[in-house]
Parts: structure tokens; sequence; C-alpha cells
């Protein structure tokens, strides 16, 4: 070991109870690592590096008297992304808007990952409102790839990816409404693991309703985004959906430890809106479905499992859910131009349309959930265009066009926010360029262990921790 971040989350955590590396130390490494790389990728929009110490200095305090019952991740720095509430820290939902909101609650996952003894670093960049597939704002700026800072880090959960790629923290808290977890893990060469829905509770602020989103781990190795899913895939009261849970005494981390034996797993390369993926994206399917293979799966091509209507029901829902944040004329001109074009088209559509493109909506993905229940695992591009410059996102001109190139870059996620099932970006391509492209694995509903047994395996049989960019 070089560095203390090239220690994975969990090998950090055991050398906190093994009394081998004190979490202040710790602390204060990622701290100086973040004030001096931080704003050149735009990971943070508010680092809090003096909370971070004091939380340091009590975990210490509490890895020195020892005991039986220490916090799984005692001492492991993380970051919160800003669409999550943090009771007295800045949350600004990446919006000019909220540019001065401190909260004075927790979002639930906030508090289970503190109770589970990791320290927040501060808040992660993020689009705002998380509506993007790239991270943009006008409180810091665009988060930017540590591949390759012509680069946008992907979104909504680009900070966080960037933090994680750039080693400013070893694994991040994210969210994911249409693909927002794994966009960015596939563009930082990152694992981005979206649960299933209703396994990691949105409250109390937030509201469930569509039931797109739901928070994650984007972490460096799968057993750290399991052991991250662990800490915080607890039902809490008043959660509209729950996910069926493990078994008593099973963790997702254990999961990683199985082997997930001979599976059938359908894959296909072309989404439902029609879209053609670049040729770097179908090469990196095609090399992970032959991987896939070589482990001794079955691997069968299968029929895109969703009709096009579902592309337009999701539209319909995400513009109307755009009008989440109630605001006045002079606030709706403080809102970026793509907030304000969805806002826009939200507004066009009557309550019979959102009723219905609810129903469309929940009628294909049950659908396609029937139609694959033949197969263990599905496997898709994550992407249908590699990582993209800043530029290609730029909000200016006609909206039209710049939601036309998002469509274009992220056409294979979104469908699966609308079937809730858990999915996974995995970092195993890079191009002869060195170019991370990631590819998709989606499980069973309410099947994240075998997803974790199975990308577990792919990471041993092509590991890619060594795997770092120039700046690491």
């Amino acid at each position: 070991m070089a560095y203390l971040h090239d220690l994975t989350a969990l090998e950090q955590a055991a050398a906190i109870r093994d009394g081998e590396l004190s979490p202040v130390e710790l602390v204060i490494h990622y701290v100086e690592r973040i004030h001096a790389l931080g704003g050149e990728y735009g990971a943070f929009v508010t680092p809090t590096p003096d909370l971070a110490v004091a939380q340091a200095k009590q975990a210490a305090d509490l890895a020195r008297a020892g005991g039986d019952n220490l916090p799984p991740l005692l001492g492991v720095p993380t970051a919160i992304k800003d669409l999550a509430v943090t009771a007295g820290t800045r949350t600004t939902f990446g919006s000019r808007l909220f540019a001065d909101n401190v909260p004075d609650i927790d979002a639930n996952s906030v508090v289970l990952l503190r109770e589970a003894g990791t320290i927040s670093l501060g808040k992660t960049n993020t689009p705002e409102f998380g509506t993007c597939c790239y991270t943009d704002n006008d409180i810091v700026g665009p988060a930017r790839s540590p591949w390759d800072t012509t680069c946008n880090a992907g979104g909504s959960s680009g900070g966080a990816a960037a933090a994680v790629a750039a080693g400013l923290v070893p694994f991040a808290h994210g969210s994911d409404g249409g693909g927002s977890l794994r966009i960015p893990a596939s563009v930082c060469g990152l694992i981005g693991l979206k649960p299933s829905r209703g396994r990691i509770s949105v409250g109390p602020a937030d509201c469930e309703s569509p039931g797109l989103s739901i928070q994650g781990p984007i972490a460096r190795t799968v057993r750290d985004a399991a052991a991250m899913l662990d800490a915080m895939a607890r039902p809490m009261p008043g959660d509209a959906y729950w996910a069926e849970p493990l078994p008593t005494g099973e963790t997702f981390l254990g999961y990683a430890d199985r082997d997930p034996g001979r599976l059938r797993i359908g894959r296909y390369a072309m989404p439902a809106s029609g879209t053609v993926p670049a040729p770097e994206c179908v090469a990196a399917w095609e090399d992970v479905c032959a991987l896939l293979a070589e482990l001794g799966h079955a691997v069968e091509d299968i029929d895109v499992p969703f009709s096009p209507a579902i592309v337009d029901s999701f539209n319909t829902v995400w513009g109307v859910k755009a009008l989440d944040t109630v605001t006045n004329d002079a606030g709706e001109q403080l809102l970026r131009p793509i907030t304000r074009a969805w806002r826009g088209y939200g507004r066009t559509k009557t309550g019979a349309e959102y009723a219905s493109a609810m129903k469309v909506m929940q009628v294909e993905a049950r659908k396609s959930v029937l139609a694959t229940a033949a197969y263990d695992i599905i496997v898709t591009p994550t992407l249908g265009l590699p990582p993209q410059p800043v530029e290609f996102f730029s909000e200016a001109g006609e909206p039209l066009a710049n939601l036309r190139r998002q469509g274009a870059f992220t056409p294979f996620t979104g469908v699966y926010n609308m079937t809730g099932q858990p999915a996974i970006s995995l970092p195993l391509h890079w191009t002869a360029q060195g170019v991370p492209i990631g590819v998709s694995l989606v499980g069973r509903p309410s099947g994240e262990g075998l997803l974790i047994s199975l990308s577990a395996q792919l990471e041993q049989a092509r590991p890619w921790i060594e795997r770092k960019p120039p700046c690491w």
C-alpha cells in the first residue's frame, strides 16, 4: 500500500478495529485530498472538514474502547449526495433556489450510514434536483471524470462518482431515479448499484411517488458496495415500499463470498427507444457476455422486453415530477434551462394524462418482469455513448436538443427504475484509449443477493481495482 486511499472501505474499517489506523489520520488524509483535488473534479458542493474531524475523534475514542459491538464501518469516510437532506449542513439540491438551505433533519439513509460508523466529508455535486443524466449546476459547475477532465462525470450522482474515482472517499452515497448511480459509475470506472424499489428508505422528507428513485452506493469494489448497502437497507416506519428482506442472519456482503452457480442470462443491446448504441458500448457488452460464457453461464439473446410506450410514459411522469418544487415567477427564473423545460412540459399534462402514464408505466414494467422471469440476470450496455465532453451537455440553445443528446447517452437505464428491479454497472471494460465503459447486470425483483454474487465472480475473474486515473 502506497497511500491510505489505496485501502478499500472494508480494509479501512478492519485496520481501525485492529488499532492499526486512526480514524483521525484517515479523515485528515481525505480532507487534504479534497482540498487539493476536489475543485478540479467538481466533486463537492459543500465539504465539511471540521465536522468530519470532530466525528473522527469520537470514532477514535470508540475504537480505543474496543468491545464486540463496534459499528461495522467505524471511522470510514464517505460523502452524501446533495439531494439527501442533512441536519445542520447545507443541502442545495444543486439549485440556486436552495443555495443557503440548511435542513433541520437528516434523511433516513444519512442516519443509517452514521449508525454504521461512517463519517461524511461533505455533500457531493448533483444537477439541479437530480433532473439530468449529467452533473452541472449554477453553484459549483460541472463534475468531471478523473479519467479525463474534459468529460462530464455523468449524473445525477456525478459528484459522488468523481469523488470515489479520484480517491477523495473510498465509497459514496448516491441516488438513482433513471440511472443516476449507474451512469456516473460507467463514466468514472466504478460500481454503481441501484437496489430494488423499497430496499432503502427515502424518508422522512422525500416523496416515494412514483417509485422511480432509490438510494444506493458508488464504490470501487463489490464488497464495499455490498457493505454500504447493508448499512442503508433497513425498512423505516412509514415507508411506502418495502423490498423483500434477506433471510435472518444473512447480509448482502455475505453474498459477495458466495458462488452464484451456473446462471441463465438473457442479453439485449437495443433499447426500447430504438436509439442505436455506439460501437464502443456494444463492444463492451459483447466482451462481458463472452466473459460470462467463459465462466460457465448460459448466455442467450432475448428480445427487448419493453415496448416504446414505456419511454413516453416515463417522460410524462418525469415532467410532472419536476414540479415537486413549488416556486414563484422570480424563483422560476433562477432555475436552469433544462429544469424549466421539464417543468414546462409537466405543466402541459393533465391529471388524466399523468394517471394514464403511471398505468402504462406499471403495466409495461410488469410485462417485462414476466417476459424475463426465466432468466436469473439480464445484461445490457450501461450507456448508449462513451463518456462525453462537458460541452456535449450544454444547456444553451433549444432545450429539446439537449434532451435528445441525453436520450442518446442513456437509453438503457431508466426502464429498470420503472420495473423496480436491482441493477448494477460494473467497470469491466476499458477502450484501447483507456476510457472506462460500464456494462449493466439486472437482477430479479429483490434479487440483489444473486446480483452481488455474480458481480463478485466477475470482479475476481477480471479485477479492476488496480486501474486508477492519473490523479491517484
